[in-house]
């Protein structure tokens, strides 16, 4: 472990030797649930660096929760590890403060994982914000029973919920601060990458967008991604087979993926 001190205290892993890889997880979550604990990139020679987003884990809280702070602190990582280049790879939120950071920083960003997406600057409907301040409330007031009964898992296909409600449990125990990670739950919604689909035009580096099908995560939906491999100039798109497990919660499998990314360099 080898923790960063920016702008408050980042927990963080620096691991493995040779072309620099750094990991940013969702909303939630915490750095294991990148690449699900799998150390496949560290083996196949690549620094790998993971951390904690503020708020989550074990990282120190620090608001405001936006896409433009946690970019910023993308970019703090990278000097403090003094790494000119790397390859980045986000899941969800993660993957939306790479759309932020690569648009901003282009000289910093060797290549990019998008990791099922789920911002689409089109949408605007009226209730949109309605469940992440259930599940904000339900953190604050029920801790994670509270979240979990907040999250409503009769809505989970039934031949996912168990896993769902494990994963939960397990990702939402993780957190030193819930009170703050309630914070950026209201907050990081709120918060826009991007304004327009051609925004990600600008984007210009190996880029590959890992979307899961809407039938075991319709909460990033499978569309979504394909408009963000659409929007971003020679992007390629991967997904799972219909019925297979998403690809993107398969740590070996998706390491591989985010070590090819590396290799087109």
């Amino acid at each position: 472990m080898s923790d960063l001190s920016i702008d408050g205290r980042l927990s963080a892993d620096d691991a493995g030797e040779g072309t620099p890889v750094v990991l940013l997880h969702g909303l939630t979550a915490t750095r294991r649930y990148v690449v699900m604990g799998s150390t496949a990139l560290q083996r196949s020679g690549h620094r790998v660096i993971a951390y904690d987003a503020r708020a989550h884990g074990h990282s120190d809280p620090g608001a405001p929760y936006t896409y433009e702070r946690l970019a910023d602190d993308l970019l703090a990582v990278l000097d403090d590890r003094e790494i000119g280049r790397a390859v980045l790879a986000g899941a969800s939120m993660g993957a939306h403060t790479l759309a932020q950071f690569a648009r901003t920083h282009p000289e910093r960003v060797a290549g990019l994982a998008i990791i099922t997406p789920a911002f689409d600057p089109d949408s605007n409907q009226e209730n949109r914000f309605d469940r992440w301040d259930r599940l904000a409330h339900g953190l604050r007031t029920g801790g994670v029973e509270g979240f979990v009964a907040a999250y409503d898992l009769s809505t989970v296909p039934e031949n996912w919920r168990e896993t769902i409600d494990r994963v939960l449990h397990q990702r939402l125990s993780a957190h030193d601060h819930p009170d703050a990670l309630a914070d950026a739950l209201e907050q990081v919604p709120r918060s826009r990458p991007f304004e327009r689909w051609e925004d990600l035009a600008v984007i210009d580096a190996p880029a590959i967008v890992i979307a899961s099908r809407d039938e075991a995560d319709p909460e990033h939906p499978l569309a979504t991604g394909q408009r963000y491999a659409e929007a971003i100039p020679g992007a390629e798109l991967a997904t799972e087979a219909p019925g297979k497990s998403p690809l993107a919660w398969q740590g070996g499998q998706l390491s591989r993926v985010i070590a090819e990314t590396a290799g087109r360099l």
